[in-house]
């Protein structure tokens, strides 16, 4: 089991603390190490003070053509948020790209845009392709295939560059799901989740990926809230834990954790 070493990372709307991340642009040399190589999710914290672009990420067959880079599906879980908190996801009709430039162009992408209201323990699931955003005054733990590719659409006039042209090419309309309370237990294309709630003791391993297509299916153990010891080690909120694939872990303390698998096609 690996603790590994986070990295902060300072945006123009708050901070992110990367927690798992073999990324060039956040590499953490000690996660690359342990699993050996690659690891094929990102996983951050997200403090937003600010709003967010208005951005969309693209999908696997996009991101290579453009970056050869992997897509961007993600989920938010929200762990904290002030009273009113919402988040842009997605459109509220279907625009043709010409309609979406015009909006652009005259300063009416709002007016296309779907808002929800979101509070603490809200799970919004973000495939390639669903436009989002979110505004300030709220803490989220994000996990997505491992790429950092964005495409802004707009910007609040902060002096950021733009690419509405690519941004508009890998919009998707049919993607977005209602927002709900965290599920328990998730799955999708690239990662399976399960929330994981301990009262005393626990005992538990890691799950091997079903896809011998994964060059790596090490699992984490994010800790959501609570405080005690994960294989005697102490820890509390925020903290993560990496394990080999079938590795067993006790928990003593009170906690609630998710348990992050990956899952999925062949990162590049």
């Amino acid at each position: 089991m690996l603790r590994p070493n986070p990295i902060e990372v300072e945006k123009i709307w708050g901070k992110e603390n990367w927690v798992a991340s073999t990324l060039p642009n956040g590499l953490q040399e000690d996660l690359k190490a342990y699993v050996g190589g690659d690891y094929p999710l990102l996983v951050k914290t997200i403090q937003a003070e600010e709003a967010l672009a208005m951005q969309v990420h693209p999908d696997d067959e996009k991101a290579g053509l453009y970056e050869q880079s992997l897509g961007g599906t993600k989920c938010w879980y929200v762990l904290s948020a002030d009273e009113g908190s919402r988040i842009v996801y997605g459109l509220n009709g279907v625009y043709t790209a010409s309609e979406l430039r015009m909006a652009v162009e005259a300063g009416n992408l709002a007016d296309c845009l779907r808002y929800v209201d979101v509070s603490a323990g809200d799970f919004i699931y973000l495939p390639a392709g669903t436009v989002h955003s979110f505004v300030g005054g709220m803490r989220l733990l994000e996990i997505r295939q491992a790429s950092d590719v964005a495409y802004r659409l707009f910007d609040y006039e902060r002096g950021r560059e733009c690419y509405v042209e690519r941004a508009i090419s890998c919009i998707k309309s049919d993607m977005v799901r209602n927002v709900t309370k965290a599920p328990g237990a998730f799955s999708c294309p690239y990662f399976t989740l399960e929330d994981i709630s301990v009262e005393d003791e626990y005992s538990g391993s890691a799950d091997k990926a079903p896809s011998k297509r994964l060059p790596c299916d090490y699992n984490l153990l994010y800790v959501i809230e609570g405080s005690g010891t994960i294989n005697g080690e102490s820890a509390g909120d925020g903290d993560l834990f990496v394990l080999e694939p079938g590795e067993s872990f006790d928990v003593s303390g009170e906690f609630h954790l998710l348990k992050i698998i990956p899952a999925g096609p062949k990162h590049r």
